[in-house]
């Protein structure tokens, strides 16, 4: 993997600038054009290694979330994922070692909205969607230190 791609993958997965132009100040720390900085997580994004960039805010500040899971059968997980994440209002999903095996995170404009998603996601699968709101609230930071080999 080339080195630009690398510093954006692991040195800017927390902390985006708040500014007019966040990617041209990006740009500036690493020595490259923002126009090299777009291109590349354009690239990233269309090459599946990452699936968007922006902001995730904290649950029900703005809006509404929750997290939500699936029990998909395991020559399914691949496509239903890849069909959840088409939704922009699925921050992230991830795969665990329990019948309900496709977890995600929605996060929409509104309670109803938020229901909308669900319930599509449901019908599109055939499958019902555990849908687990937030009693308490923990912070867990997703940004992690990545190796390359």
């Amino acid at each position: 993997m080339y080195q630009l791609e690398r510093q954006l993958l692991n040195d800017f997965q927390r902390d985006l600038p708040l500014v007019k132009r966040p990617f041209a100040k990006i740009a500036k720390k690493l020595g490259v054009t923002e126009a090299e900085v777009l291109d590349t997580l354009r690239l990233l994004k269309a090459e599946g290694t990452i699936s968007r960039v922006g902001p995730v805010f904290a649950p029900n500040r703005l809006g509404a979330s929750t997290l939500a899971a699936l029990a998909v059968p395991g020559n399914l997980l691949e496509s239903i994922a890849r069909m959840v994440s088409e939704y922009p209002e699925v921050n992230h999903n991830y795969e665990r070692e329990h019948r309900y095996n496709l977890w995600f995170v929605v996060t929409a404009e509104s309670p109803e909205r938020l229901r909308e998603v669900l319930d599509e996601i449901e019908e599109r699968t055939g499958l019902p969607v555990l849908d687990l709101p937030l009693v308490q609230e923990y912070h867990i930071d997703l940004g992690f230190e990545l190796s390359w080999s």
